[in-house]
C-alpha cells in the first residue's frame, strides 16, 4: 500500500480552443497591460455583474449575463450554478488579460479569481475564455470555456455537497454525506498532528475535493488519470508565498483512498495536510525527497510504527543488497511508472528527514526544510542547508544516510 499512501503535488496541462478566435486572429486586442477601451470597460462590467451574482447566490441575475436565445448555454450555466450552490463563495471576479472583438463579438481571455470564505486568504484561479455578443449597448455572454491549460472546475463534474469540519471544508461529488463526513473528522484530526510536528504559522484549515472517479480526478488536474490510479490524494497550490497567505486543494482520489484502512487513511490526510502547512516554505529549490519526506515524516510521527513496517519496499531492497547510492532525484517521484520505484523514492525521503531529526533534531530538522525553501535557486541550496544548519557535507549527509538505511532496514 505504500505507493497509494505517498503521493505528491501535481499540476498539468490541457487544452481548450474557440471557433470565434480563429474569426478574430486579425481584429483589434487589448490585454491588461495596455488602457481599456470603451469595449473592455463594458465587458468587464458585465462581468463584474455576473461575478457579483455569484456570490449572492442570485440565479437569476447569474443567468441574465448569457446572451438572449443561448438556450443551450443557458441549460449549461443553469446546472453550474446550482452544482455551486452549497460552496460558500467569499468573492468571484474576471480579470480580463486581453480582448479581441470585431463589431458585435469579442473573445475575452479572463482569469477567474475566487475564494472559498473563511478557507482561502487568497484567490484561486482559473483561466477562462469567454466570448461575447452585443446588442442594445450591452454584452452578453455567449460561451465560457477553460483558457489553455486550465483544468476542469469541480462543480461542472456534478452537484457539489459540502461539509463542514471544524479545521476543514470537503466538497465532494458523488459522494455520500456519510463518507464527506468521515473525510471532515480525519482532516480536522490532520490539523493539530501537522500543527504540532510544524508550529509555523500557517492558515490550520483545509479544503478537500473529492470527485466521483479518478477520471475525473484527472480532469481537476488536467491530467491523465492512468498517472493516478495508485495514488489516493495530491495537493495543490502556489508555493513559495512568503506573506502566509493560502488557497490550497487536497484532491482525494476516492478509488485508491477508498482501499485504505483507517490508518492509511489517516496517513494520507495528514501528509497532505502538511504540505498546506509548509507551502511558504517550499519552493522550487526543495527537493521532491525533502518535501514528500518531511511530509511523510509529519504523518508517521508518533505512530509507533517501524522502519521496516513503513519502508517496506526499500526495506527489501536493502536486505538484498541494493543500497541505494544517492538520496531520491526528483524523477524517482513521478507518477505512473514503477510503483516499487515510486515507493523507495518516498521511503529513502522519509528516512533522510528521520535521519535528521534522529541524529540532530526535529528542530534542526524544521530550520533545514526552510533554509532550503529560502534559497532562490536548487543549485547548492541543500548543500548550503547542509551545511549552514547541520554542519555536514552532502557527501557525509548521504554517506551517513546509507548506513541509516543499513542501520534501520538491514
Amino acid at each position: 500500500m505504500a505507493g497509494q499512501e505517498r503521493i505528491q503535488r501535481a499540476s498539468a496541462r490541457r487544452t481548450a480552443g474557440l471557433g470565434l478566435a480563429v474569426l478574430l486572429l486579425a481584429s483589434g486586442c487589448t490585454t491588461a497591460d495596455k488602457p481599456l477601451d470603451p469595449t473592455v470597460d463594458a465587458i468587464q462590467e458585465a462581468l463584474d455583474e455576473r461575478g457579483e451574482a455569484v456570490v449572492d447566490g442570485d440565479r437569476s441575475r447569474y443567468l441574465e449575463a448569457l446572451a438572449p436565445g443561448a438556450t443551450a448555454l443557458r441549460r449549461q450555466q443553469a446546472r453550474e450554478f446550482d452544482n455551486m450552490a452549497d460552496i460558500p463563495f467569499r468573492s468571484w471576479e474576471y480579470r480580463i488579460k486581453g480582448v479581441r472583438h470585431q463589431g458585435a463579438r469579442a473573445v475575452a481571455d479572463t482569469e477567474l479569481r475566487y475564494r472559498v470564505d473563511a478557507y482561502d486568504t487568497v484567490p484561486v484561479t482559473a483561466a477562462r475564455i469567454l466570448e461575447l455578443t452585443e446588442r442594445d449597448g450591452r454584452w452578453y455572454v455567449t460561451a465560457d470555456e477553460p483558457g489553455t491549460g486550465a483544468p476542469e472546475l469541480l462543480w461542472q463534474q456534478g452537484d457539489v455537497a459540502a461539509v463542514r469540519g471544524s479545521r476543514s471544508l470537503v466538497l465532494g461529488v458523488g459522494q455520500d454525506d456519510k463518507r464527506l463526513r468521515e473525510l471532515a473528522a480525519a482532516t480536522d484530526r490532520a490539523v493539530p498532528a501537522v500543527t504540532a510536528a510544524w508550529p509555523s504559522k500557517w492558515a490550520g484549515r483545509v479544503v478537500v475535493l473529492v470527485p466521483s472517479s479518478v477520471e475525473s480526478m484527472g480532469r481537476l488536474l488536467g491530467a491523465p488519470a492512468a498517472g493516478y490510479r495508485g495514488i489516493a490524494a495530491v495537493t495543490t497550490g502556489e508555493t513559495g508565498r512568503k506573506d502566509g497567505e493560502t488557497a490550497d486543494r487536497v484532491i482525494v482520489n476516492p478509488e485508491a483512498y477508498g482501499l485504505l484502512g483507517d490508518f492509511g487513511q489517516g496517513i494520507v490526510l495528514t501528509h497532505e495536510t502538511t504540505h498546506v502547512a509548509t507551502r511558504a516554505d517550499t519552493s522550487a529549490a526543495t527537493p521532491m525527497w525533502l518535501s514528500e519526506g518531511f511530509a511523510d515524516w509529519v504523518a508517521y510521527r508518533g505512530t509507533g510504527r517501524t522502519a521496516e513496517e513503513t519502508a517496506p519496499e526499500l526495506r527489501d531492497a536493502v536486505r538484498g543488497g541494493e543500497v541505494p547510492a544517492a538520496l531520491p532525484a526528483d524523477e524517482g517521484f513521478a507518477f505512473g511508472g514503477d510503483a516499487a520505484a515510486l515507493a523507495r523514492a518516498y521511503e529513502g525521503g522519509w528516512l533522510a528527514c528521520e535521519l535528521i531529526a534522529d541524529r540532530w533534531g526535529e528542530d534542526e530538522l524544521r530550520e533545514f526544510y526552510r533554509t532550503v525553501g529560502e534559497a532562490e535557486q536548487r543549485e547548492g541550496a541543500v548543500e548550503r542547508a547542509l551545511g549552514e544548519v547541520l554542519g555536514v557535507t552532502a557527501d557525509a549527509f548521504t554517506a551517513q544516510w546509507r548506513d541509516y538505511l543499513r542501520e534501520r532496514l538491514g
